[in-house]
Protein backbone atom coordinates (compact mmCIF):
# COMPACT_ATOMS: atom_id res chain seq x y z
CA UNK A 1 0.00 0.00 0.00
CA UNK A 2 1.58 3.32 -1.05
CA UNK A 3 1.83 6.12 1.51
CA UNK A 4 -0.75 8.78 0.61
CA UNK A 5 -0.18 12.21 2.12
CA UNK A 6 -1.87 14.51 -0.41
CA UNK A 7 -4.31 14.50 -3.33
CA UNK A 8 -1.43 14.62 -5.82
CA UNK A 9 -0.29 11.20 -4.58
CA UNK A 10 -3.68 9.81 -5.57
CA UNK A 11 -3.58 11.55 -8.95
CA UNK A 12 -0.24 9.92 -9.77
CA UNK A 13 -1.61 6.43 -9.07
CA UNK A 14 -4.86 7.28 -10.89
CA UNK A 15 -2.96 8.23 -14.04
CA UNK A 16 -1.25 4.83 -14.09
CA UNK A 17 -4.36 2.75 -13.50
CA UNK A 18 -7.15 4.31 -15.57
CA UNK A 19 -7.48 4.20 -19.40
CA UNK A 20 -6.19 7.31 -21.12
CA UNK A 21 -9.54 8.51 -22.49
CA UNK A 22 -11.11 8.52 -19.02
CA UNK A 23 -8.06 10.13 -17.42
CA UNK A 24 -8.17 12.83 -20.11
CA UNK A 25 -11.92 13.27 -19.60
CA UNK A 26 -11.26 14.32 -16.00
CA UNK A 27 -7.86 15.97 -16.28
CA UNK A 28 -8.64 18.46 -19.02
CA UNK A 29 -10.58 21.61 -19.80
CA UNK A 30 -11.98 23.29 -22.89
CA UNK A 31 -9.98 25.10 -25.58
CA UNK A 32 -6.68 26.45 -24.13
CA UNK A 33 -7.55 25.19 -20.61
CA UNK A 34 -6.85 28.63 -19.08
CA UNK A 35 -9.87 28.48 -16.76
CA UNK A 36 -9.21 24.82 -15.88
CA UNK A 37 -5.69 25.68 -14.68
CA UNK A 38 -6.59 28.99 -12.99
CA UNK A 39 -9.33 27.28 -10.96
CA UNK A 40 -6.48 25.68 -9.02
CA UNK A 41 -3.62 28.17 -9.37
CA UNK A 42 -5.67 31.17 -8.16
CA UNK A 43 -5.94 29.56 -4.71
CA UNK A 44 -2.16 29.95 -4.40
CA UNK A 45 -2.52 33.73 -4.57
CA UNK A 46 -4.35 33.75 -1.24
CA UNK A 47 -2.22 33.65 1.91
CA UNK A 48 -3.09 32.78 5.50
CA UNK A 49 -2.55 34.79 8.67
CA UNK A 50 -0.88 32.38 11.08
CA UNK A 51 -1.88 32.88 14.72
CA UNK A 52 -0.11 31.54 17.81
CA UNK A 53 -0.79 30.90 21.50
CA UNK A 54 -4.38 29.93 20.68
CA UNK A 55 -6.27 27.07 22.34
CA UNK A 56 -6.44 24.34 19.66
CA UNK A 57 -8.32 21.70 21.66
CA UNK A 58 -11.77 20.35 20.78
CA UNK A 59 -11.69 21.38 17.13
CA UNK A 60 -14.73 20.84 14.91
CA UNK A 61 -15.22 20.94 11.15
CA UNK A 62 -18.92 20.00 11.42
CA UNK A 63 -21.28 22.28 9.52
CA UNK A 64 -24.57 22.34 7.61
CA UNK A 65 -25.25 22.46 3.87
CA UNK A 66 -28.88 23.31 2.94
CA UNK A 67 -29.85 22.33 6.47
CA UNK A 68 -28.14 18.94 6.30
CA UNK A 69 -25.51 18.03 8.90
CA UNK A 70 -22.10 17.38 7.33
CA UNK A 71 -18.81 16.34 8.93
CA UNK A 72 -17.10 19.14 6.99
CA UNK A 73 -18.50 21.68 4.50
CA UNK A 74 -17.62 19.51 1.51
CA UNK A 75 -19.79 17.57 -0.95
CA UNK A 76 -18.86 15.25 -3.80
CA UNK A 77 -19.60 16.94 -7.12
CA UNK A 78 -21.58 15.25 -9.87
CA UNK A 79 -19.08 13.77 -12.35
CA UNK A 80 -20.29 12.14 -15.55
CA UNK A 81 -19.13 8.60 -16.33
CA UNK A 82 -17.74 8.05 -12.83
CA UNK A 83 -18.42 4.33 -13.30
CA UNK A 84 -15.87 4.32 -16.14
CA UNK A 85 -13.11 5.47 -13.79
CA UNK A 86 -13.64 2.37 -11.68
CA UNK A 87 -16.22 -0.41 -11.92
CA UNK A 88 -19.44 0.61 -10.11
CA UNK A 89 -17.73 3.91 -9.35
CA UNK A 90 -20.80 5.90 -8.35
CA UNK A 91 -21.82 3.25 -5.81
CA UNK A 92 -18.33 3.17 -4.32
CA UNK A 93 -18.06 6.95 -4.12
CA UNK A 94 -21.53 7.26 -2.57
CA UNK A 95 -20.67 4.68 0.07
CA UNK A 96 -17.44 6.45 0.97
CA UNK A 97 -19.23 9.81 1.22
CA UNK A 98 -21.97 8.32 3.39
CA UNK A 99 -19.45 6.80 5.80
CA UNK A 100 -17.57 10.08 6.02
CA UNK A 101 -20.70 12.15 6.56
CA UNK A 102 -20.65 14.33 3.46
CA UNK A 103 -23.15 14.54 0.57
CA UNK A 104 -22.68 12.61 -2.67
CA UNK A 105 -24.16 14.04 -5.86
CA UNK A 106 -25.07 11.60 -8.63
CA UNK A 107 -24.78 12.88 -12.21
CA UNK A 108 -27.53 12.47 -14.79
CA UNK A 109 -24.72 11.06 -16.98
CA UNK A 110 -23.71 8.41 -14.45
CA UNK A 111 -22.91 4.80 -15.28
CA UNK A 112 -24.68 3.44 -12.19
CA UNK A 113 -28.34 4.45 -12.18
CA UNK A 114 -30.26 6.34 -9.51
CA UNK A 115 -31.78 3.03 -8.47
CA UNK A 116 -28.35 1.32 -8.33
CA UNK A 117 -26.99 3.91 -5.93
CA UNK A 118 -30.15 3.97 -3.81
CA UNK A 119 -30.06 0.17 -3.45
CA UNK A 120 -26.46 0.24 -2.26
CA UNK A 121 -26.61 3.12 0.23
CA UNK A 122 -28.64 3.73 3.37
CA UNK A 123 -28.89 7.53 3.46
CA UNK A 124 -30.32 10.00 0.92
CA UNK A 125 -27.94 11.38 -1.71
CA UNK A 126 -28.27 14.36 -4.05
CA UNK A 127 -29.13 14.10 -7.74
CA UNK A 128 -27.78 16.41 -10.45
CA UNK A 129 -30.09 17.16 -13.36
CA UNK A 130 -29.27 18.18 -16.92
CA UNK A 131 -32.25 19.70 -18.72
CA UNK A 132 -33.08 17.57 -21.76
CA UNK A 133 -35.20 18.35 -24.81
CA UNK A 134 -37.28 15.22 -24.15
CA UNK A 135 -39.71 16.61 -21.57
CA UNK A 136 -41.21 13.22 -20.77
CA UNK A 137 -37.78 11.75 -20.04
CA UNK A 138 -37.02 14.80 -17.86
CA UNK A 139 -40.22 14.37 -15.82
CA UNK A 140 -39.64 10.64 -15.39
CA UNK A 141 -36.04 11.29 -14.29
CA UNK A 142 -37.23 13.71 -11.60
CA UNK A 143 -39.84 11.20 -10.42
CA UNK A 144 -37.16 8.50 -10.23
CA UNK A 145 -35.02 10.80 -8.06
CA UNK A 146 -38.01 11.40 -5.80
CA UNK A 147 -38.70 7.65 -5.56
CA UNK A 148 -35.07 7.10 -4.56
CA UNK A 149 -35.60 9.69 -1.79
CA UNK A 150 -32.86 12.01 -3.06
CA UNK A 151 -32.70 14.89 -0.59
CA UNK A 152 -31.68 17.64 -3.03
CA UNK A 153 -31.79 18.34 -6.75
CA UNK A 154 -28.70 20.02 -8.21
CA UNK A 155 -29.77 21.70 -11.44
CA UNK A 156 -26.87 22.43 -13.80
CA UNK A 157 -27.37 25.65 -15.76
CA UNK A 158 -24.09 25.98 -17.65
CA UNK A 159 -24.34 23.04 -20.04
CA UNK A 160 -27.05 23.92 -22.53
CA UNK A 161 -24.48 23.24 -25.24
CA UNK A 162 -21.18 21.39 -24.94
CA UNK A 163 -17.93 23.29 -24.77
CA UNK A 164 -15.18 21.98 -27.05
CA UNK A 165 -12.84 19.66 -25.21
CA UNK A 166 -10.07 18.79 -27.63
CA UNK A 167 -8.85 15.60 -25.95
CA UNK A 168 -12.34 14.09 -25.63
CA UNK A 169 -12.88 14.61 -29.35
CA UNK A 170 -9.49 13.15 -30.29
CA UNK A 171 -9.97 10.17 -27.95
CA UNK A 172 -13.45 9.42 -29.31
CA UNK A 173 -14.78 9.44 -25.74
CA UNK A 174 -17.60 6.94 -25.19
CA UNK A 175 -19.00 4.60 -22.56
CA UNK A 176 -18.09 1.82 -22.95
CA UNK A 177 -14.93 2.62 -24.96
CA UNK A 178 -15.09 2.04 -28.71
CA UNK A 179 -12.97 -0.99 -29.73
CA UNK A 180 -10.45 0.94 -31.83
CA UNK A 181 -6.85 -0.27 -32.14
CA UNK A 182 -5.56 2.69 -30.13
CA UNK A 183 -8.09 2.07 -27.35
CA UNK A 184 -7.46 -1.67 -27.24
CA UNK A 185 -3.70 -1.16 -26.93
CA UNK A 186 -4.20 1.26 -24.03
CA UNK A 187 -6.85 -0.87 -22.30
CA UNK A 188 -4.54 -3.89 -22.46
CA UNK A 189 -2.17 -2.08 -20.09
CA UNK A 190 -4.90 -1.41 -17.50
CA UNK A 191 -5.40 -4.93 -16.16
CA UNK A 192 -6.78 -3.94 -12.77
CA UNK A 193 -9.33 -1.62 -14.39
CA UNK A 194 -10.28 -4.25 -16.97
CA UNK A 195 -10.86 -6.99 -14.40
CA UNK A 196 -13.15 -4.66 -12.51
CA UNK A 197 -15.16 -3.87 -15.64
CA UNK A 198 -15.47 -7.56 -16.51
CA UNK A 199 -17.00 -8.09 -13.08
CA UNK A 200 -19.84 -5.59 -13.49
CA UNK A 201 -22.81 -5.28 -15.83
CA UNK A 202 -22.80 -1.47 -15.49
CA UNK A 203 -20.92 -0.09 -18.51
CA UNK A 204 -23.41 2.33 -20.13
CA UNK A 205 -25.31 5.40 -18.97
CA UNK A 206 -27.53 3.80 -16.36
CA UNK A 207 -30.03 6.64 -16.11
CA UNK A 208 -30.67 6.51 -19.85
CA UNK A 209 -30.28 2.91 -21.06
CA UNK A 210 -33.63 1.16 -20.78
CA UNK A 211 -35.45 4.44 -20.28
CA UNK A 212 -35.29 5.83 -23.83
CA UNK A 213 -36.71 4.10 -26.89
CA UNK A 214 -34.34 3.35 -29.76
CA UNK A 215 -31.16 3.71 -27.69
CA UNK A 216 -29.68 0.24 -27.63
CA UNK A 217 -25.98 0.56 -28.43
CA UNK A 218 -23.13 2.92 -27.42
CA UNK A 219 -23.08 4.92 -30.66
CA UNK A 220 -26.84 5.56 -30.56
CA UNK A 221 -26.56 6.44 -26.90
CA UNK A 222 -23.83 9.03 -27.47
CA UNK A 223 -25.77 10.52 -30.41
CA UNK A 224 -28.96 10.79 -28.34
CA UNK A 225 -27.13 12.32 -25.39
CA UNK A 226 -25.28 14.92 -27.46
CA UNK A 227 -28.52 16.03 -29.10
CA UNK A 228 -30.56 16.19 -25.90
CA UNK A 229 -29.01 19.05 -23.91
CA UNK A 230 -31.59 21.81 -24.13
CA UNK A 231 -30.20 25.13 -25.48
CA UNK A 232 -33.52 26.84 -24.74
CA UNK A 233 -33.14 26.46 -20.96
CA UNK A 234 -34.06 29.76 -19.29
CA UNK A 235 -35.23 31.00 -15.89
CA UNK A 236 -38.86 30.11 -16.63
CA UNK A 237 -37.73 26.49 -17.11
CA UNK A 238 -35.95 26.66 -13.75
CA UNK A 239 -39.22 27.66 -12.09
CA UNK A 240 -41.03 24.74 -13.75
CA UNK A 241 -38.41 22.27 -12.61
CA UNK A 242 -38.56 23.67 -9.08
CA UNK A 243 -42.30 22.99 -9.01
CA UNK A 244 -41.89 19.51 -10.47
CA UNK A 245 -39.23 18.66 -7.90
CA UNK A 246 -40.82 20.24 -4.83
CA UNK A 247 -37.78 19.74 -2.60
CA UNK A 248 -34.42 21.36 -1.89
CA UNK A 249 -33.01 22.92 -5.08
CA UNK A 250 -29.39 23.90 -5.74
CA UNK A 251 -28.47 25.82 -8.91
CA UNK A 252 -25.04 24.98 -10.32
CA UNK A 253 -23.04 27.10 -12.75
CA UNK A 254 -23.42 30.66 -11.43
CA UNK A 255 -20.49 32.98 -12.26
CA UNK A 256 -22.10 36.41 -12.53
CA UNK A 257 -23.77 38.57 -9.87
CA UNK A 258 -26.70 39.21 -12.22
CA UNK A 259 -27.38 35.49 -12.49
CA UNK A 260 -26.91 35.07 -8.75
CA UNK A 261 -29.72 37.57 -8.17
CA UNK A 262 -31.93 35.61 -10.57
CA UNK A 263 -31.10 32.46 -8.63
CA UNK A 264 -32.35 34.17 -5.48
CA UNK A 265 -35.55 35.25 -7.25
CA UNK A 266 -36.14 31.67 -8.42
CA UNK A 267 -36.54 30.53 -4.82
CA UNK A 268 -33.64 28.07 -4.92
CA UNK A 269 -32.10 26.99 -1.62
CA UNK A 270 -28.48 27.38 -2.71
CA UNK A 271 -26.34 28.26 -5.70
CA UNK A 272 -22.94 26.93 -6.71
CA UNK A 273 -20.35 29.36 -8.02
CA UNK A 274 -18.96 27.14 -10.77
CA UNK A 275 -17.53 27.21 -14.28
CA UNK A 276 -18.01 23.46 -14.84
CA UNK A 277 -14.42 22.73 -13.89
CA UNK A 278 -13.15 24.85 -16.76
CA UNK A 279 -14.82 22.50 -19.25
CA UNK A 280 -17.30 24.95 -20.78
CA UNK A 281 -16.36 28.62 -21.35
CA UNK A 282 -12.58 28.86 -21.43
CA UNK A 283 -11.38 32.31 -20.38
CA UNK A 284 -14.05 32.58 -17.68
CA UNK A 285 -12.99 33.73 -14.22
CA UNK A 286 -11.87 31.04 -11.79
CA UNK A 287 -14.51 30.10 -9.23
CA UNK A 288 -12.50 31.31 -6.25
CA UNK A 289 -12.06 34.76 -7.85
CA UNK A 290 -15.76 34.99 -8.73
CA UNK A 291 -16.89 33.86 -5.27
CA UNK A 292 -16.54 37.00 -3.16
CA UNK A 293 -18.61 39.35 -5.34
CA UNK A 294 -21.45 36.83 -5.40
CA UNK A 295 -21.30 36.29 -1.64
CA UNK A 296 -21.44 40.03 -1.02
CA UNK A 297 -24.35 40.47 -3.45
CA UNK A 298 -26.63 37.61 -2.35
CA UNK A 299 -25.00 35.72 0.53
CA UNK A 300 -27.54 37.02 3.01
CA UNK A 301 -30.44 35.78 0.84
CA UNK A 302 -29.28 32.37 -0.40
CA UNK A 303 -26.69 29.78 0.59
CA UNK A 304 -23.61 30.24 -1.61
CA UNK A 305 -21.48 27.19 -2.41
CA UNK A 306 -18.57 26.85 -4.84
CA UNK A 307 -16.64 24.29 -6.85
CA UNK A 308 -13.62 24.34 -9.12
CA UNK A 309 -9.96 23.70 -8.38
CA UNK A 310 -10.26 22.25 -4.88
CA UNK A 311 -7.21 20.02 -4.36
CA UNK A 312 -6.65 20.33 -0.63
CA UNK A 313 -8.19 21.12 2.71
CA UNK A 314 -6.43 24.48 2.56
CA UNK A 315 -8.41 25.28 -0.59
CA UNK A 316 -11.61 24.40 1.28
CA UNK A 317 -10.61 26.69 4.16
CA UNK A 318 -9.87 29.60 1.79
CA UNK A 319 -13.26 29.21 0.07
CA UNK A 320 -15.06 29.12 3.44
CA UNK A 321 -13.12 32.20 4.57
CA UNK A 322 -14.38 34.06 1.47
CA UNK A 323 -17.96 33.18 2.35
CA UNK A 324 -18.76 29.79 0.84
CA UNK A 325 -21.11 27.73 3.00
CA UNK A 326 -20.12 24.58 1.16
CA UNK A 327 -17.45 23.41 -1.26
CA UNK A 328 -17.59 20.60 -3.84
CA UNK A 329 -14.78 18.29 -4.90
CA UNK A 330 -14.84 16.44 -8.22
CA UNK A 331 -11.39 15.62 -9.58
CA UNK A 332 -9.96 15.17 -6.08
CA UNK A 333 -12.24 12.25 -5.27
CA UNK A 334 -12.11 10.83 -8.81
CA UNK A 335 -8.31 10.54 -8.44
CA UNK A 336 -8.90 8.44 -5.34
CA UNK A 337 -11.60 6.35 -6.96
CA UNK A 338 -9.53 5.54 -10.03
CA UNK A 339 -6.47 4.84 -7.91
CA UNK A 340 -7.94 2.67 -5.15
CA UNK A 341 -11.72 2.36 -5.54
CA UNK A 342 -13.91 3.10 -2.53
CA UNK A 343 -10.89 3.14 -0.21
CA UNK A 344 -9.34 5.80 -2.45
CA UNK A 345 -12.38 8.08 -2.13
CA UNK A 346 -12.23 7.65 1.64
CA UNK A 347 -8.53 8.48 1.57
CA UNK A 348 -9.17 11.64 -0.48
CA UNK A 349 -11.75 12.77 2.08
CA UNK A 350 -9.41 11.96 4.96
CA UNK A 351 -6.58 13.96 3.37
CA UNK A 352 -8.79 16.99 2.75
CA UNK A 353 -10.29 16.83 6.23
CA UNK A 354 -6.89 16.61 7.92
CA UNK A 355 -5.52 19.55 5.91
CA UNK A 356 -8.64 21.59 6.68
CA UNK A 357 -8.49 20.80 10.40
CA UNK A 358 -4.79 21.56 10.85
CA UNK A 359 -4.82 24.73 8.74
CA UNK A 360 -7.88 26.04 10.58
CA UNK A 361 -6.08 25.52 13.89
CA UNK A 362 -2.90 27.25 12.68
CA UNK A 363 -5.09 30.23 11.71
CA UNK A 364 -6.39 30.43 15.27
CA UNK A 365 -9.81 28.79 14.96
CA UNK A 366 -11.35 25.68 16.51
CA UNK A 367 -14.69 25.72 14.73
CA UNK A 368 -15.18 25.95 10.96
CA UNK A 369 -18.34 28.01 11.49
CA UNK A 370 -16.28 30.80 13.08
CA UNK A 371 -13.87 31.13 10.15
CA UNK A 372 -14.04 34.44 8.29
CA UNK A 373 -12.09 36.51 5.78
CA UNK A 374 -9.78 37.79 8.52
CA UNK A 375 -7.69 34.59 8.30
CA UNK A 376 -6.68 35.53 4.73
CA UNK A 377 -4.39 38.00 3.00
CA UNK A 378 -6.09 38.72 -0.33
CA UNK A 379 -4.01 40.57 -2.95
CA UNK A 380 -5.32 43.83 -4.32
CA UNK A 381 -7.17 43.29 -7.57
CA UNK A 382 -7.77 39.58 -6.84
CA UNK A 383 -11.41 39.94 -7.88
CA UNK A 384 -10.29 41.85 -10.98
CA UNK A 385 -10.13 45.53 -11.82
CA UNK A 386 -12.12 45.55 -15.02
CA UNK A 387 -13.12 48.43 -17.32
Amino acid sequence: MPVITCIEDLRTIYERRVPRMFYDYVETGSWTEQTFHENSSDFQKLYFHQRVAKDMTNRSSAAKMIGQDVSMPVALSPVGMTGMQCADGEIKAARAAEKFGVPFTLSTMSICSIEDVAANTSKPFWFQLYVMRDENFLKVLIERAKAAKCSALVLTLDLQILGQRHKDIKNGLSAPPKPTLRNMINLATKIRWGLGMLGTKRRGFGNIVGHVEGVGNPSKLMEWTASQFDPSLDWSAVEKIKKLWGGKLILKGIQDVRDAKKAVASGADALIVSNHGGRQLDGALSSIRALQDIVEAVGDKIEVHMDGGIRSGQDVLKAVALGAKGVYIGRSYIYGLGAMGEAGVSKALEVIHRELDLSMAFCGHKNINDVSRDILMVPKGFRGDWE
